[in-house]
């Protein structure tokens, strides 16, 4: 049977993001446990990692609609509160940090999305050595790029940075903000 959503619960949407290895998946991981709720991985890891070749610009389009795929997927299983893994300011940064553009369906998906709240993670983290991220050394930059990504989207966001502990602190303040 086809639920519209219309006919769901309002389901708050968080976003995760921030520059590469600043624990969004940790983070994300370890909200979605902590409000029993689901959580929406980063697709473009899973996409990556069969990919068998250096990614291209093309395969960014595919990453961005496996992303929202997901998120529309678990919508209705979520509880008060969705949790993603990224989105496609992402990839929109990437894209335009790498190829100095962006596609427009990237654009245009981005521009239909809504989201309640950002969390960014700040990059006062160790980098750790992954295959797949690119640019230990352009990790300020990329901060900024993301946050002026956030800024501009008008959207409430909170800082998330410090110790493990006080970033879990910093994030649920910010959700149960959202929720009450």
């Amino acid at each position: 049977m086809f639920v519209s959503k219309e006919a769901l619960p309002t389901i708050k949407k968080v976003c995760v993001t921030g520059p590469e290895c600043t624990g969004k998946s940790e983070l994300s991981r370890f909200l979605a446990a902590h409000y029993s709720t689901c959580w929406i991985e980063e697709y473009a890891r899973a996409y990556l990692n069969k990919l068998g070749r250096p990614y291209q610009e093309h395969d960014l389009i595919k990453i961005a609609h496996g992303q929202l795929r997901m998120e529309d997927e678990w919508l209705r299983d979520s509880n008060r509160v969705m949790i993603c893994d990224t989105n496609l300011i992402t990839i929109k940064i990437w894209s335009d940090y790498k190829y100095g553009k962006c596609d427009a369906d990237i654009l245009r998906q981005l521009s239909t999305r809504t989201y309640d709240l950002y969390l960014l993670c700040y990059i006062d983290v160790p980098w750790i050595t992954d295959p797949l991220r690119e640019h230990p050394d352009k990790r300020e930059d990329l901060w900024n790029i993301h946050k002026k990504e956030v800024v501009n989207t008008g959207v409430p966001f909170v800082e998330i940075n410090g110790d493990w502990t006080t970033r879990q602190q910093k994030a649920i303040e910010a959700i149960d903000k959202i929720l009450s």
